[in-house]
């Protein structure tokens, strides 16, 4: 087996968060629920995005967000994610190269726009999301890219897109290619209402060992054994899995293993600012101590350094070097 020449290959949506501020008469105008989330088509997405005002577009996606993470604390990532060759498909693919991250999935020159975000925030700071996953809905096989996948360590796949079929698919073929190299496939759950849609699915991958390491929060990790008590969901996941990770916000961070559990508690954090990202940032920073073979305690650590860090600011991308304060925290050498 040749030696891995990346740490992390992270697949997952390609998509351009738009910020910009509005006032409460635009939400309600718009049809808008204040603080909420809604998906739209690209019609709408349109419609928005040329009655909003000035606004700030900064890459996002939850695995992109955790590749830049990886990045940003001396990692080697990588990304697979679709786009299309348009002005916000540009912009993906210029920030994420610029934090550091190996890019190169083509851009689709026909169908669906880039995926985006518009965000609007009111005064009061509430964020009122509209989301069109265009392009990067689209991801399939084709764009897998084998070596790649050979040369990461770690394979992690977003379940934000376990939706479309031809997504399914490509990570499959993923897990397939890198468990042939001998390497491993992690999970992140993303989201209890992902789970509630594929229960049965990400709970075949878990207990086929498709996936070698699951990335969940307390509410994922309910919802994945439809129970409210959190013990006895832990229980059962132990059962299960070969590794997990479970983060609890402020009650810490948890690897399992059907024989042990190591936990660590939650970084304290003077204000927080902004929580988008924390569960994407935690995950970079495991997963760089676990490709380089550190403890899990350490690793762990190394995670809620990296959450801790990106909700004291605003937006999901580290604006600090996380390796400086992980050198400065004495977890990395």
């Amino acid at each position: 087996m040749t030696s891995p020449s990346l740490d992390v290959l992270a697949i997952g949506n390609a998509i351009v968060d738009v910020l910009a501020r509005a006032e409460e008469d635009f939400l309600a105008s718009h049809g808008m629920a204040k603080g909420g989330m809604t998906l739209i088509d690209e019609a709408r997405a349109e419609a928005v995005y040329g009655a909003m005002g000035p606004g700030t577009e900064a890459s996002g996606g939850s695995a992109a967000n955790t590749a830049a993470g990886i990045a940003s604390l001396g990692g080697k990532a990588g990304f697979i994610g679709k786009v299309r060759d348009d002005l916000l498909g540009s912009v993906f693919g210029h920030d994420i190269r610029a934090a550091g991250v190996a890019y190169a999935t083509p851009a689709a020159t026909d169908g669906p726009a880039t995926a985006r975000c518009l965000i609007l925030v009111t005064a009061d700071g509430e964020r009122t999301m509209n989301t069109y996953l265009g392009a990067a809905q689209n991801l399939t096989t084709a764009e897998i890219d084998a070596a790649m996948v050979q040369c990461a360590k770690v394979t992690y796949l977003e379940g934000y897109l376990w939706d479309p079929p031809a997504a399914k698919a490509a990570f499959l073929e993923a897990a397939r290619i890198a468990h042939g190299a001998g390497r491993e496939v992690a999970l992140t759950l993303s989201d209890a209402f992902c789970v509630d849609r594929y229960r049965a699915e990400f709970l075949d991958l878990i207990r086929s060992g498709t996936v070698d390491l699951v990335f969940c929060n307390e509410a994922e990790l309910k919802s994945l054994y439809e129970t409210a008590d959190f013990d006895a969901a832990l229980v059962a996941l132990r059962k299960d899995a070969k590794q997990a990770v479970v983060t609890r916000s402020e009650k810490g961070a948890s690897f399992v293993t059907p024989g042990a559990v190591v936990s660590v508690p939650a970084r304290p954090v003077a204000r927080v600012v902004d929580t988008t990202g924390a569960g994407d940032l935690f995950a970079a920073g495991f997963l760089v101590g676990h490709a380089r073979g550190l403890d899990p305690a350490t690793s762990l650590r190394l995670g809620a350094l990296a959450a801790g860090e990106i909700i004291s600011q605003m937006g999901a991308r580290p604006q600090r070097s996380l390796l400086d304060l992980a050198r400065e925290a004495g977890l990395i050498a």
